[in-house]
């Protein structure tokens, strides 16, 4: 068997996706699907940090041009954003659907299983999962539906990192590319900008688990991301993200060669402006600074970063639900 072939497949026939899904709906029952571990009963909608109950809130969906360019190829990457989230970022430039809950839209699961057809048919190189962590047992069944149907695309997981390693676990040989944000380095700016705790010992645990299944990032003959980890991360004013640390934690427990996504398009947005610090673009210093880091670790040679300008072209608008990114 090819090893760039959606290994969800092989669990569909062994009838080992099914037992995933049963074991991922127990869940539900008592939450521990993200780090927080809230234990609340998401079959009775009793969501409590992330407001979600039992089904999949889905304010968008849409062949993205914006992502990195293993994952968009010629037709896009097949997007699904998802509603609420694991953190309340103050930064969130995704704040219109992972903030408000008023404005997220309950789906069946059918109806996601008919979305991932949909994307599919439109050419789209993978199904890419925005904020996934809190609806893993959904996307799961949602992907037991649509095999049947034809649903034959590598699964991309994009997520903030605070993850439970035990719920990942349960998706070995289910997702096909991880694509985690290590935001920071340190828990007091993870408490005070996402109001999240014990980030960092979460969210390396987590990216070292994702390491353990999938390896580093693999790409076909045309250049598009098959299987494997792609970790971004955000750069922050003020060092706010502790990059340093973050990326020789990657080098020295994953590999030098690990694949990354440096992004410099943060703008400040939604609460940012009750932060004075970060209230402010990146500036050039910031910028390279980073860039600069990675030489020193040697770690130049698998490397996606955006320009120092992104962050006027990536400015999502949730208000269109139907295209909140435009192709640039």
């Amino acid at each position: 068997m090819n090893s760039l072939y959606p290994s969800y497949l092989n669990l569909y026939k062994s009838g080992e996706l099914k037992r995933r899904v049963e074991s991922l709906e127990e869940i539900l029952y008592s939450c521990r699907l993200c780090s927080r571990e809230c234990g609340t009963n998401r079959l009775k909608n009793e969501g409590k940090f992330c407001r979600s109950g039992c089904l999949p809130a889905v304010p968008s969906y849409t062949p993205h041009f914006g992502e990195e360019p293993v994952l968009v190829g010629k037709y896009g990457s097949g997007t699904i954003f998802l509603g609420n989230c694991s953190l309340k970022c103050v930064y969130c430039q995704n704040f219109y659907i992972s903030q408000s809950p008023d404005k997220n839209k309950e789906i069946t699961i059918e109806e996601l299983a008919s979305i991932l057809i949909k994307l599919q048919k439109e050419g789209c190189h993978n199904i890419n999962f925005v904020s996934p962590t809190h609806f893993v047992p959904q996307l799961v069944k949602a992907i037991y539906y649509a095999v049947p149907m034809g649903l034959n695309l590598p699964i991309v997981y994009n997520t903030n990192s605070y993850d439970s390693v035990g719920t990942l676990r349960l998706l070995d040989g289910i997702v096909d590319i991880y694509l985690p944000d290590i935001k920071y380095s340190n828990d007091k700016m993870a408490l005070k900008y996402s109001n999240v705790k014990d980030y960092v010992k979460h969210s390396q645990s987590a990216v070292q688990e994702m390491w353990r299944q999938v390896g580093n990032l693999k790409v076909d003959e045309n250049g598009i991301a098959k299987r494997g980890v792609l970790i971004r991360h955000l750069i922050l004013p003020q060092n706010i993200a502790g990059s340093y640390k973050t990326l020789k934690f990657i080098a020295e427990n994953l590999s030098p060669d690990a694949a990354l996504s440096i992004l410099g398009q943060y703008f400040p947005t939604y609460k940012a402006d009750t932060h004075p610090e970060i209230n402010r673009t990146i500036n050039e210093d910031e910028y390279e600074g980073v860039l600069e880091i990675l030489e020193s670790l040697g770690m130049e040679e698998n490397i996606f970063a955006q320009s120092l300008e992104s962050h006027k072209h990536y400015r999502p608008n949730f208000a269109n639900r139907k295209k909140p990114f435009q192709k640039f």
